[in-house]
């Protein structure tokens, strides 16, 4: 028997996509009726996908650098606004999941103008420009950590900590016991969309400085297509093994392979490592809104989850930190043995219970 409507409203990045993606398998095959709704950056993550209702309401983020930038950027806002009620009223679903972003922001205005109750989840250790407007009005806010700050006290009561929402793939993979040999480095370098330049033209110098300290080691490189040819061509002439890729749908292949891992402090491949146990060191990207990624690498890293370095660090701090991994075993076990005490490997059920009980409570 088909159960009720679900609507899964979401950003346009991956860090927002593929989490909402996972929620949407799960629902379905728990037999509700699942939609989502992204913007155009979001629906070519998803293209692949077939069997999963797709409706872009693009969006835009509130713009104050300029009073016709704002206003703009308004028009574009009250417009979507516009379209999502249009389509709520004509696909009114049972409840709306906001995975955050600003492309989830007029999906669930327009569900609370039309009265359909609405969750929102903040996977970030600081609430986002999204969700801290949509709090007030939303049923719940579901969180990965119990730390989450910007949240006013006449809203605790709404919190619901669940977890990290990952990829049921990760999930699996999380459960190996595969032991690591720091001897001979294997680092993935995950750029993404806000880092994949940089990092192509601040790290391979460093890496070559590694094997020229006699560090054995390959580079599994995520860059931008046009740095493909540049970044083969050094690391031939370097003598580095190396594997150059571009965005990728087989992430899993590169976490199983890599022991240590180079990356951005977005929520959800930080959640994702710790899930898959391995090494990382996360660079934040300095311009993130409300400086969240470094909110989200401060909180791995007194965790003892993973390591921390500034992007203004990377030519001073980098080679040092890489080299004394590879020095000392004790640094790279006692993070994985930390990672070992974390695991979402229940975070579907946890979720589907919850929906369950605010359905219930609605009829």
């Amino acid at each position: 028997m088909i159960k009720k409507k679900i609507l899964i409203a979401t950003g346009g990045t991956g860090g927002h996509i593929f989490p909402a993606y996972s929620l949407a398998q799960y629902l379905k095959s728990n037999n509700y009726n699942v939609n989502l709704t992204t913007d155009e950056r979001g629906s070519k993550y998803l293209k692949n996908f077939d069997n999963l209702e797709i409706i872009k309401i693009s969006s835009s983020p509130l713009v104050k650098k300029s009073i016709f930038k704002f206003i703009f950027s308004i028009n574009i806002i009250i417009s979507a606004i516009i379209r999502s009620l249009l389509y709520l009223i004509l696909n009114r679903p049972s409840i709306i999941f906001g995975m955050g972003g600003y492309s989830s922001f007029p999906v669930c205005i327009a569900a609370s103008i039309l009265r359909i109750k609405f969750i929102i989840y903040e996977n970030n250790l600081i609430l986002g420009k999204a969700n801290k407007y949509l709090l007030p009005f939303a049923e719940k806010i579901f969180v990965s950590y119990k730390e989450l700050e910007g949240i006013k006290s006449k809203y605790q009561k709404k919190i619901f900590k669940v977890g990290n929402i990952i990829r049921q793939e990760i999930i699996d993979l999380s459960t190996s016991n595969k032991e690591d040999n720091f001897k001979r480095l294997k680092i993935l370098v995950l750029g993404g969309s806000q880092a994949a330049e940089s990092f192509a033209n601040d790290l391979p110098q460093i890496f070559h400085k590694l094997k020229k300290f006699g560090v054995p080691l390959k580079i599994y490189q995520q860059c931008l297509k046009k740095q493909n040819n540049q970044l083969s061509q050094y690391y031939n002439k370097v003598g580095i093994d190396h594997e150059i890729f571009n965005f990728t749908d087989k992430i899993l292949k590169y976490y199983s392979e890599a022991n240590l891992v180079i990356t951005r402090s977005g929520a959800s491949v930080l959640g994702e490592l710790i899930n898959v146990k391995r090494a990382f060191i996360s660079i934040p990207l300095p311009s993130a809104a409300d400086n969240h990624q470094y909110k989200n690498a401060e909180f791995y890293k007194k965790k003892g989850y993973g390591y921390l370095i500034e992007e203004k660090d990377i030519k001073i701090k980098l080679f040092d930190l890489i080299r004394s991994l590879t020095e000392n075993d004790l640094l790279t076990k006692n993070l994985l043995l930390n990672q070992r005490q974390h695991s979402d490997t229940h975070i579907f059920t946890i979720l589907n219970d919850e929906l369950e009980e605010i359905l219930n409570e609605k009829n």
